[in-house]
């Protein structure tokens, strides 16, 4: 493991061996449980920096983990509809969500993505927010790292905000 608090910088080894570590209780948990340390942590980053600081820190969190899961999880150099189809199972597999592409510019590499059954929003009460700052960074860490160009990933329809999905533009600057 790389962990060390003065120099640490999250590899997709620090995951750790999961079936060695938990031979009984598996990779499964409760979302319940997800969320406890999302928003306990969201919570605390808010009261320390304020909310766009802590919005900016689960976006750099999420790009991190999204370019991990490109490179660990997904097969490279695929067509755009075979990465599609391979991450849409992905997604689904994990529980982090259902994933369709609504639309695509294929060209300009502008995307409008939606994810119903979102992990980290679906069933919050209604706020009139966007809250998937993390879901933003993760979906432009993958499409970063499958194209090697810069993505912009905004949430524009949430479930906090009256959605019944997460719907999030992903352009390539």
């Amino acid at each position: 493991m790389h962990f060390n608090r003065n120099n640490y910088s999250f590899k997709w080894d620090d995951i750790g061996d999961i079936t060695l570590g938990r031979p009984k209780m598996g990779e499964l948990t409760n979302v319940t449980v997800y969320r406890m340390m999302q928003y306990s942590l969201r919570s605390v980053l808010n009261a320390e920096m304020g909310a766009q600081k802590a919005a900016d820190i689960f976006y750099r969190a999420g790009f991190l983990a999204g370019e991990q899961f490109y490179f660990n999880r997904l097969q490279k150099n695929l067509p755009l509809n075979l990465f599609v189809a391979q991450l849409q199972q992905e997604l689904i597999d994990l529980g982090i969500g259902i994933l369709r592409i609504e639309d695509a510019d294929t060209e300009k590499l502008n995307f409008t993505l939606v994810v119903a059954e979102d992990l980290d929003c679906s069933g919050l009460p209604v706020t009139g927010e966007t809250v998937c700052d993390y879901d933003e960074g993760f979906i432009a860490g993958i499409f970063e790292a499958y194209t090697g160009k810069p993505f912009i990933v905004k949430e524009i329809d949430c479930w906090s905000n009256g959605s019944r999905v997460c719907r999030f533009s992903a352009m390539a600057k």
